[in-house]
C-alpha cells in the first residue's frame, strides 16, 4: 500500500473524535466527518477510512453499512465498536483491516492505528490463528469445502439473499428497488456487498454461484 495522505473519520454522533485528536498528535493528517453524503473525494490522494461502530446503520453482522460500501473502494478500518455486537470473522472476511474497540485504552488504539496504517491486520490473535489455520486447511484440500460454502452464505444478510434471488429470477437494479422498497443506490450497494462475499465479479458469475449452491443457499434463508 502507498503511504497514506489522510485519515477520514466517519464520526456519526455529537461526541468529539478522540481518535482523530490523538491520530493528530503522532503526525497523521486528519479529516472529521458526520454524514456519509459528505464524502467529495479527490482520486489522487491515498486515504484510509475509520467508522464509528456508535451511531450508524448496521448490518445483520453489526458492521456499519458505509463501511461495507466503502470497503471495495479504500482501506477501512472500525473503532468505537462495542463487545459482542460485531462479528470480527465476517469483518475481516468483508476485508476490513482491524477493529478499534471502546473499552481500549489510549495506548492499545494508538498502536493498532499504526499497524493498520502500515497495512497490517488488527485483529485478536486467536482470530488471525483461526483464519490462517483454515486457509492452509482449504489449500490443502484442493478446492472449497461444504463448510466453507456455508460460511459464504451464512455471511450474507437476509436482504442480501432477497435480491440474490431477485438478481436471479433476471430482475434489473430498478425493479428490485421498486418490490423492495429501497432506492436504487442502496440496491446497488447490496449488490457491491453480495459480489465480495460470494467472489463474483458480475452478474453473471453470481448467477453461477447461485446455481452451484441452490441446495445449500435455499437451506441457509
Amino acid at each position: 500500500m502507498s503511504k497514506i495522505d489522510e485519515l477520514v473519520f466517519i464520526h456519526q454522533v455529537a461526541s468529539p473524535c478522540h481518535l482523530a485528536i490523538l491520530a493528530e498528535s503522532i503526525g497523521l493528517k486528519t479529516r472529521v466527518i458526520k454524514k456519509p453524503s459528505d464524502l467529495v473525494l479527490a482520486k489522487e490522494c491515498n486515504r484510509f477510512f475509520l467508522v464509528a461502530q456508535k451511531g450508524t446503520a448496521l448490518d445483520s453482522k453489526g458492521i456499519p453499512l458505509v463501511a461495507a460500501r466503502l470497503v471495495s473502494q479504500y482501506p477501512i478500518a472500525l473503532y468505537q465498536v462495542e463487545r459482542n455486537t460485531l462479528d470480527p470473522k465476517a469483518a475481516m472476511l468483508l476485508g476490513i483491516k482491524g477493529l478499534l474497540y471502546a473499552d481500549q485504552g489510549m495506548d492499545l488504539l494508538l498502536t493498532g492505528l499504526r499497524k493498520m496504517v502500515a497495512n497490517e491486520l488488527w485483529y485478536d490473535r486467536v482470530l488471525l490463528s483461526e483464519m490462517f489455520n483454515h486457509l492452509v486447511k482449504r489449500l490443502d484440500n484442493g478446492g472449497e469445502s461444504l463448510q466453507d460454502t456455508v460460511v459464504m452464505l451464512q455471511m450474507l444478510t437476509d436482504r442480501e439473499r432477497t435480491i440474490i434471488q431477485l438478481v436471479s429470477s433476471g430482475a434489473r437494479n430498478k425493479e428490485i428497488a421498486h418490490q423492495l422498497c429501497i432506492s436504487e443506490h442502496t440496491v446497488k450497494a447490496h449488490i457491491s456487498s453480495i459480489f465480495r462475499k460470494t467472489q463474483s465479479r458480475n452478474r453473471v458469475e453470481l448467477l453461477r454461484w447461485a446455481q452451484t449452491y441452490q441446495s445449500q443457499f435455499e437451506l441457509c434463508s
